[in-house]
């Protein structure tokens, strides 16, 4: 028996081509949308490819006429924290703008089921740890309010449709797929572990540590790193309760444990043999000493679990940015 077809778009994109894999994998009809704006046409490991923006209405109602959609999984919004307080209306008009687009041509065609990428960005300063979806939601910059509108647009959606959703809040993507096939690749990347990984492979002279002064065991920035396949997981799961009649929800996704700087650090320097140049400078405006997310949530109503710690982590990053290095070496 033939399963759903998903909608991906985005699916050309880091944590997107990792969905499309899971969802091939796990039988699913897939069909990626991508304007490859910030995508990879070489990520996407099913056939049914298709480029397109979601500013572009008809191009949506072709995608919608000719496949019969059960669902929307939602990987296209813009990233960069410090792009969206530069430019703010690139963040409005594609996290937001878009988004209302796309949900208008799912309700024209009937299609009731969305998966949406949301962002821990939402919470803006922890007021505390570890951070539970009940949190209050000030974001500080544009791309956290971006996410956190549609968030909203999706509340009354539901209310005034019978739109159904699942918003997952991600704390830190992080690793890659353990083919080593698909893995991070962003233009500029401003990630953590890949930046690290980049030094250690001798592409970047230096990686710095903004900041060593902060109230935690070393000084340094405590994050939560979640495998993308966790995320990916969790994705599936979120869908299939949709499917299975549950209700609209929002679920945080973290591995639950912080892991300081200066030890992701540490870890890379062991896990690829490589020592590297550690330059420790200043603090970043706007870097919040401690972020862990609280997951239990995702795990009581999904029954979702991480699988993957942060050696895993590190370990499927690095074999996928020294496959890519000496595919370019070639």
């Amino acid at each position: 028996m033939k399963k759903e077809t998903v909608l991906v778009v985005g699916g050309a994109g880091y944590i997107g081509s990792h969905q499309v894999k899971m969802l091939d994998h796990e039988g699913y009809n897939v069909i990626v949308y991508d304007n490859l704006s910030t995508g990879y046409r070489d990520l996407v490991t099913v056939d049914s490819f298709l480029e397109g923006d979601l500013a572009d209405k008809n191009k949506l109602n072709e995608v919608f006429s000719k496949y019969k959609i059960d669902a929307v999984m939602h990987f296209a919004a813009f990233i960069e924290v410090g792009e969206s307080v530069k430019n703010p209306a690139k963040y409005y008009r594609n996290n937001v703008s878009n988004v209302i687009n796309l949900l208008n041509v799912m309700l024209e065609n009937n299609v009731k089921y969305f998966i949406f990428s949301s962002t821990a960005a939402v919470y803006g300063e922890p007021k505390e740890i570890p951070i539970k979806e009940e949190h209050q939601k000030k974001p500080i910059n544009p791309y956290g309010k971006s996410k956190l509108m549609v968030e909203q647009i999706l509340q009354d959606y539901d209310r005034a449709y019978g739109l159904k959703y699942t918003c997952f809040r991600y704390f830190n993507a992080a690793g890659a797929d353990e083919s080593g096939k698909i893995g991070e690749k962003h233009n500029p990347e401003t990630h953590l572990i890949p930046l690290i990984l980049q030094t250690a492979l001798g592409e970047r002279d230096k990686i710095y540590i903004f900041g060593t002064d902060y109230d935690t065991k070393d000084g340094t920035c405590i994050r939560d790193f979640i495998h993308v396949n966790d995320l990916a997981d969790a994705h599936i799961k979120g869908f299939e309760r949709l499917l299975g009649g549950g209700p609209s929800e929002v679920f945080n996704l973290g591995s639950g444990n912080g892991y300081s700087v200066r030890e992701i650090i540490e870890k890379a320097k062991v896990i690829t043999g490589k020592n590297f140049n550690v330059l420790e400078v200043e603090r970043r405006e706007g870097d919040p000493a401690v972020l862990i997310a609280d997951s239990s949530k995702a795990k009581n109503i999904l029954n979702w679990e991480p699988k993957y710690h942060l050696e895993d982590i590190i370990r499927t990053a690095w074999n996928w940015h020294f496959q890519q290095k000496n595919l370019h070496k070639n």
